[in-house]
């Protein structure tokens, strides 16, 4: 329950120094923002990459994802159902997910190992600085953004209304690509993520002893 708690209290304080020009939920970006973009990210399959390799898909899901987070794990399948409607021959949304943690001191062999074993059909990549993550104003594992063709954010936020399947009554992000791959705007753009909290590195202040 503390921890819980305690977890909260950061986001409120985050959300107390957000910028007046950010979304509902996320405290950096809007709809219609243009993405941040990475390059030269590690990735599980040995290969440096970047948003610039993905020009020839329309669509791009990007996904703050943990090898920790047991939601992020409860979310796999669903993220693989994202790469099996729209992926493959029909080449119409790619998906990326992006490691921000430092859950474990060498992370990458730990990220081939899950991708492997789980049978991820989508790009994994780790970005150790955190940078991007930050730039998208993600606080959660996992938490999705829809880029569009000129690579403004389309959508973000959750999968849907819960990760307990049984339940799950709205599906945000599949109806997203489903409107936006017919050429129309998503009815509902922005929603809650759901998931296990970031844990962002907090540099030491320096002190004039430390000179």
């Amino acid at each position: 329950m503390r921890a819980s708690l305690f977890a909260w209290l950061i986001l409120i304080a985050v959300m107390g120094a957000a910028s007046a020009d950010a979304g509902k939920y996320n405290m950096v970006l809007s709809i219609g923002d243009d993405a941040p973009a990475w390059s030269e990210l590690p990735g599980v399959d040995g290969e440096k990459h970047s948003l610039a390799d993905l020009k020839d898909f329309p669509y791009v899901v990007v996904v703050f994802f943990s090898n920790s987070c047991d939601v992020a794990e409860v979310y796999e399948e669903r993220i693989k159902k994202i790469v099996e409607t729209y992926g493959g021959q029909k080449k119409q949304v790619a998906v990326v997910a992006i490691n921000v943690s430092k859950e474990e001191e060498d992370l990458l062999p730990a990220m081939k190992k899950r991708a492997k074993e789980h049978h991820f059909n989508f790009g994994y990549l780790f970005d150790e600085s955190q940078q991007i993550a930050k730039k998208y104003g993600a606080l959660w594992t996992p938490e999705f953004f829809v880029l569009d063709p000129d690579r403004k954010i389309a959508y973000m936020g959750g999968y849907d209304d819960t990760s307990a399947s049984q339940f799950v009554k709205h599906h945000y992000l599949m109806d997203a690509l489903q409107a936006l791959t017919n050429g129309k705007k998503p009815e509902i753009q922005e929603t809650p993520a759901i998931g296990c909290l970031i844990k962002f590195e907090r540099k030491r202040r320096r002190r004039p002893s430390d000179d």
